[in-house]
């Protein structure tokens, strides 16, 4: 009997958590629990039946149903089957089964890494999320999702070892492994840095700074105003962008907005990010008021920063965001625009 009071007694111990995973306290707890409003059992079941009929026919809904994927993609992925769902928009699924590169993790895994970068890669693994039950000092699973979240950074900078390891990679690491096992998040983690942000993770972190000059030519022409008045202040996207797209948003914005930023990041691209970020803006410095209250770099940078919870929360982003018209015309146009005005500068100072 004394042995059962024990075992009670450690369960008893454990932080509580929300459905997410994060250890919050009680009256959190309470709120976070509360289902989702419109969304009852029986129609998370419906959506669950759905998304598991389209996973047993993968490739015929790709290639003649897309619209269906994104239309549910954007409603939201049930929670159960996220990692799943995730795993097939990326194409990590068909790496992992299907094409040549089946046997890369096993090979990388095994295989040991710049010294350097094992250090840099350590150094970070504590600042991931220890809020989370994988991550954190206070649960038993917290060891092992810092020796994953490990493996799977040092893994890829043996795969890549000139780019080696970037700060950004850990928290896009950390949110694939709470949702998958590590070699499912492996080979997510490769398509979000091949696929999705080429560019983002190099040392010159190149790409990152093309998109930055993106975001100010549709700024110029969706918000203008604001465009100019941060051009004027001299406040330039790489000053709060980098977090914004590096992290996908998940050092950003509450954890409900994260997973749906991500369903549809998954589906639709890196277009989703600019929406994003769009909406962000445009809200924030959306009228005469807001921009007359950020008269400096300082002060338009600290609005940035501490964004208002009614604007970040699920039902209010995930709405604006899918109202905001931005499709791949508008990015293939602005991209091309900045590339071809690069070349000319470079050009002109060869």
């Amino acid at each position: 009997m004394s042995g059962v009071e024990g075992d009670d007694k450690e369960i008893l111990a454990l932080p509580l958590t929300d459905k997410h995973g994060f250890i919050r306290k009680d009256e959190e707890i309470t709120e976070e629990n509360q289902p989702p409003k419109g969304l009852s059992a029986d129609v998370v079941l419906r959506r669950e039946r759905k998304w598991l009929e389209m996973i047993d026919h993968w490739n015929s809904y790709m290639a003649g149903k897309f619209d269906i994927i994104k239309r549910r993609c954007r409603k939201g992925i049930p929670d159960s089957l996220r990692g799943r769902v995730w795993k097939h928009l990326c194409g990590a699924y068909f790496h992992m089964h299907i094409g040549k590169n089946k046997n890369v993790f096993d090979i990388v895994s095994q295989q040991s890494a710049d010294p350097k970068y094992v250090d840099e890669i350590v150094k970070d693994l504590d600042r991931q999320f220890p809020e989370h039950e994988l991550f954190s000092r206070q649960t038993p699973y917290g060891s092992r999702g810092k020796e994953d979240l490990f493996i799977l950074l040092k893994s890829y900078t043996v795969l890549h070892p000139d780019d080696g390891y970037c700060q950004a990679q850990a928290p896009i690491a950390a949110v694939l492994l709470m949702y998958m096992p590590l070699k499912d998040a492996f080979y997510c983690f490769v398509q979000i840095c091949h696929k999705y942000l080429p560019g983002y993770f190099t040392r010159d972190m190149e790409q990152i700074k093309i998109d930055g000059e993106v975001l100010k030519y549709i700024m110029k022409a969706k918000c203008p105003k604001i465009h100019f008045h941060m051009k004027k202040h001299l406040v330039e996207p790489s000053m709060y962008l980098i977090q914004w797209f590096m992290c996908v948003f998940c050092r950003t914005l509450p954890w409900p907005s994260v997973l749906r930023i991500w369903d549809m990041f998954f589906c639709e691209g890196i277009k989703v990010l600019f929406k994003v970020a769009l909406v962000i803006i445009s809200e924030t410095f959306g009228n005469k008021k807001a921009l007359d209250e950020c008269p400096d770099q300082g002060s338009i940078l600290m609005k940035l920063k501490e964004l208002p919870k009614e604007l970040l929360s699920e039902d209010v982003l995930i709405k604006k965001v899918l109202d905001t018209n931005l499709d791949e015309y508008d990015l293939e146009r602005a991209h091309y625009r900045i590339i071809k005005n690069r070349k000319l500068r470079s050009d002109t100072y060869a």
